[in-house]
């Protein structure tokens, strides 16, 4: 059993105790959910468990009443804390979907076979998901990550048995 970073509180809102959560999750409803959440540092270590009473929206932040934290002073302590879920809240995926946390350092290769580098992250919080490719130069030092569309015409194949991303690389999109 595993915690996942979600979000980040960054400010208190109101005089409620209602936090304000920078949410990191591709589901807008994430939050909606969820019965609890946990709560502490960058690492999901001395985390408190939080009960949710209240989801609210407002500018593309998502606004929480917690349980115990019934004043403004008591919300902003929790200020600059990270948001978890526990995995086991994780829902179903159907086949042939995956969370991003379990491809990050896939091999990425071209149709040829050739290894363009190792999958990095996947930039969710954009119009169409971006694949962030880590590479090396011939020398082995890090060069520039190469930046692909995550839609099916550039990602062909996702074998997570092999731990292997098949990509076609966009025209003009050049290597070194």
């Amino acid at each position: 059993m595993a915690d996942i970073k979600i979000g980040k509180i960054v400010n208190a809102h109101g005089i409620k105790g209602e936090v304000k959560i920078i949410s990191y999750s591709d589901d807008p409803g994430r939050f909606e959910m969820l019965e609890s959440i946990l709560v502490g540092g960058s690492v999901s270590e001395d985390l408190t468990e939080y009960y949710i009473e209240d989801v609210r929206y407002k500018a593309g932040s998502v606004l929480l009443k917690l349980e115990g934290v019934d004043d403004r002073n008591a919300a902003e302590a929790m200020k600059e804390k990270f948001v978890f879920m526990d995995e086991d809240d994780l829902p179903e995926l159907e086949d042939g979907q995956y969370y991003v946390r379990d491809i990050v350092g896939f091999d990425v290769v071209d149709e040829e076979g050739r290894k363009l580098g190792e999958l990095k992250d996947v930039q969710t919080n954009t119009a169409q998901d971006l694949y962030i490719v880590s590479r090396k130069d011939a020398d082995g030092k890090k060069a520039a990550d190469l930046l692909i569309p995550g839609v099916d015409e550039f990602i062909l194949d996702v074998d997570t048995d092999g731990r292997k991303i098949t990509v076609k690389l966009p025209e003009g999109l050049e290597e070194i």
